[in-house]
């Protein structure tokens, strides 16, 4: 397998938002994110977005579908089901107790407080929290403080 295109990480994911512009201003504020690309359609509609931090990437548009699609996408935000969600995304950073102020302070729902797990000295150790955005997505956010092997 060759390397994947010039400043993309090898896997990515896509959220959709009812208010996707909204939406990406607010990842940014909150979580930290730097908006690299945005295209927007008719109406301000979010085509195609992408927003980076540490290295990963995430692509962010709305929901409503393009007309010229073949077969639209069948998306909806979690706001539009409840709080139902099929993927949450956890993002490796650098300081939790750091970056879960910043969210709380731009309003992000913080539904699992910074906590430390330990997975034994055969496994690692991480400080994670889980914050959920305005419109029902949920983000892990995770500091490694033990590597796999090194003593506690």
């Amino acid at each position: 397998m060759g390397p994947p295109p010039r400043g993309w990480p090898r896997i990515s994911s896509a959220l959709f938002y009812d208010d996707a512009a909204k939406a990406i201003d607010w990842l940014c504020d909150a979580f930290g994110f730097t908006c690299r690309l945005r295209v927007e359609g008719d109406d301000g509609r979010i085509e195609h977005s992408e927003l980076e931090l540490a290295g990963g990437l995430v692509m962010i548009g709305s929901v409503s579908a393009k007309a010229d699609r073949p077969v639209p996408l069948s998306c909806r935000s979690p706001k539009a089901l409840g709080g139902w969600n099929t993927q949450s995304l956890c993002v490796v950073i650098d300081d939790v107790d750091a970056h879960c102020e910043r969210a709380r302070a731009a309003g992000a729902v913080i539904a699992e407080e910074p906590a430390t797990t330990d997975y034994g000295p055969e496994y690692w150790a991480d400080r994670t929290y889980r914050a959920i955005d305005p419109e029902g997505h949920q983000w892990w956010f995770m500091q490694r403080v033990r590597d796999q092997g090194q003593p506690s």
